[in-house]
């Protein structure tokens, strides 16, 4: 099939209209017309080949929502029509040790992602949800259960909600529990309304004072400005958990000192160079932790969909037509959204 899409044909090019291929559905596929794609800082480092090893044209997107389209002879868990998601994987290897254990996004022998990753399909490599549709296994298709009206915000938790969700689960954030969260931007955001719904006891940290009404209302039960010494010294060894979600390098002392004894630190940014060396003995002397967390499986993903669905949670966004996108990436560089953009991917068609 041929089918509309936005992309890049170089890490120096805006992206522009294209039309690319996808393969007809097979007996274990499912179509689906895409409806609404969140945008990433992901797919602005890809794009612009600012990790390295970006695969031409690319189309990044890997937040999708849309509807079946039609089904391959062998899918028996969907049907045209069905309102789902597609993350940030679509394949992997299905048999090593962390796939077995529903972790596919640590695959031993290395995740398909849902764009530049090793396809069959051409052009060799996979095209995302910057299109009017696409083409996943069965196996890496979400349901959604949110109402229609609330779709377009729903597609950034398939990236955001999950890189937030999977690493409070994993440290059973919930009731009685004292959790930081760093950061209040596309992750951060999702951050906090996750660990209020899960009953923790919510501090936002923040650098600036803008900021502060924000994040109380996005559920944060106290917001500290983090540069504010005085601000911060009364919540030294008050933590259980604190999940940073800050992109660019900074001092992680300043937060690991804010843990319990047996606290963890975990991180879910990734800065484009390196933060500076934390101090040992504050984890040593206190059986603290820094940690990391990708994403989730998909059956976690699948958990947090669900969850979300239930609490009411969707990510704050700003909607935007296709055309807009490379305006919208400078705008993300400089923090200038509140707090995810969202294209309307009928707008592609334009």
């Amino acid at each position: 099939m041929t089918t509309k899409a936005y992309g890049a044909h170089a890490g120096d090019k805006p992206l522009e209209a294209m039309d690319i291929t996808r393969r007809a559905p097979g007996p274990r596929d499912v179509q689906i017309e895409i409806r609404f794609c969140g945008v990433c800082h992901s797919d602005l480092h890809t794009v612009r080949s600012e990790w390295g090893g970006t695969l031409y044209p690319c189309v990044p997107g890997h937040e999708i929502v849309g509807h079946v389209g039609a089904v391959g002879a062998d899918v028996k868990d969907f049907k045209a029509g069905d309102t789902v998601g597609v993350g940030c994987l679509v394949g992997s290897c299905q048999h090593c040790r962390a796939c077995g254990e529903g972790l596919e996004q640590y695959c031993e022998n290395g995740f398909v992602g849902t764009y530049n990753g090793p396809t069959a399909d051409p052009p060799g490599h996979t095209l995302g949800g910057y299109s009017q549709r696409i083409v996943v296994d069965e196996n890496f298709v979400l349901r959604i259960h949110h109402p229609e009206e609330q779709l377009a915000a729903v597609a950034p938790l398939l990236c955001a909600g999950i890189t937030t969700y999977s690493p409070l689960r994993h440290w059973q954030v919930g009731p009685g529990k004292k959790v930081g969260i760093v950061g209040i931007g596309g992750l951060g955001h999702m951050g906090i309304k996750l660990a209020h719904a899960m009953g923790a006891h919510v501090v936002a940290f923040t650098t600036s004072e803008s900021k502060r009404q924000d994040a109380l209302d996005l559920g944060a039960d106290e917001v500290v400005i983090s540069r504010d010494a005085a601000q911060m010294k009364p919540h030294a060894g008050g933590f259980d958990f604190i999940l940073d979600t800050v992109a660019a390098p900074h001092d992680l002392d300043v937060f690991t000192r804010m843990l319990k004894r047996d606290g963890t630190l975990c991180l879910v940014g990734v800065p484009a160079e390196s933060h500076p060396s934390p101090n040992v003995a504050q984890l040593i002397f206190g059986r603290r932790s820094i940690a990391g967390s990708l994403i989730g499986g998909i059956a976690e993903t699948q958990e947090m969909l669900d969850f979300c669905a239930q609490h009411g949670i969707v990510s704050d966004i700003e909607m935007i037509p296709i055309q807009q996108i490379d305006a919208a990436y400078e705008r993300m560089l400089r923090s200038d959204v509140k707090y995810r953009f969202v294209i309307d991917n009928q707008t592609l068609g334009a």
